[in-house]
């Protein structure tokens, strides 16, 4: 099946026209539409019909379905969640903090899916940092100084007991389902500078938020670090700013960029449907 796509003429994201994704694929597509999303990194569905049936069966094209902690599934489905805001909410902004989907995991996913529903009408703007572009962008002696880090990522700071979504959080009104645990204390190693395991392409993997420190550093020299990293991972020249409509599919590679919510649509409802895409065995790099 032929599609178009169009690059965004940012840092990273494309648009695929021509697909109606309410309809199974033939293998070829998905391997077009895998390798488009392994250079891109985001890509953009719009014009969609899709329920729940569609966005399951999108997701399997990629991998299995990742394992999605902390947060309850929509009723019926086991692999379905609403990232979902009321007109009148008053809680914190679900994911105003960059970070890149369960780092803290010991296979973190591949990638994600989310299918817009209820989009209003200004504001919501999903913004993406390409992390291949960040890490080429660093200057040769902080490069060497980051690539043999270890760093420690950790669910605590958002969904343990006493996170930002802990138990006071769960006692006020926020519409989504989220389940704090004592599990989101445990901590996970990854390195911080990873090579993509489809691709090969290097890039920094994680940030200030789940990544809590590193091995054999100091909290305060961690943190100080920390931030030093986070100014060149999010600078506008590495990101790609998604402003959403009804209808609009969006799937991103985990393992290539950070990302994070916007808000300025107070009183107005936002829904959308998401799906984790999990960890697949490494293909050959071509």
């Amino acid at each position: 099946m032929p599609f178009d796509l169009t690059p965004s003429g940012q840092a990273c994201g494309a648009t695929v026209t021509g697909l109606d994704l309410t309809r199974p694929l033939d293998p070829d597509t998905i391997a077009a539409l895998r390798a488009a999303w392994l250079e891109h990194a985001v890509l953009a569905f719009p014009d969609q019909a899709m329920d729940d049936d569609d966005l399951e069966r999108f997701t399997r094209y990629f991998g299995p379905f990742g394992d999605d902690p902390f947060i309850a599934p929509i009723e019926g489905r086991e692999h379905v969640i609403a990232v979902s805001r009321r007109a009148d909410e008053q809680a914190p902004l679900f994911a105003e903090n960059w970070h890149t989907d369960w780092s803290f995991q010991a296979t973190p996913p591949a990638g994600t899916c989310l299918l817009g529903i209820t989009i209003p009408p200004t504001g919501g703007d999903t913004l993406f940092a390409d992390q291949r572009a960040a890490w080429a962008s660093l200057p040769d002696a902080l490069r060497e100084k980051l690539r043999p880090l270890r760093a420690i990522h950790s669910a605590r700071g958002g969904y343990a007991p006493e996170g930002l979504y802990g138990e006071a959080d769960r006692a006020g009104d926020r519409s989504m389902a989220i389940r704090p645990s004592a599990e989101a204390l445990a901590t996970q190693v990854h390195p911080l500078v990873r090579k993509h395991p489809e691709t090969g392409a290097e890039g920094l993997y994680g940030c200030l938020g789940y990544i809590i420190g590193f091995e054999a550093m100091s909290e305060a020299d961690s943190l100080a670090l920390l931030l030093e990293i986070l100014d060149w991972q999010t600078r506008e020249a590495v990101q790609y700013r998604h402003e959403w409509q009804p209808g609009t599919l969006l799937m991103w590679d985990n393992r290539s960029v950070l990302h994070r919510a916007t808000g300025g649509y107070e009183g107005h409802d936002r829904l959308l449907h998401r799906t984790t895409i999990g960890a697949s065995p490494p293909r050959p790099s071509r």
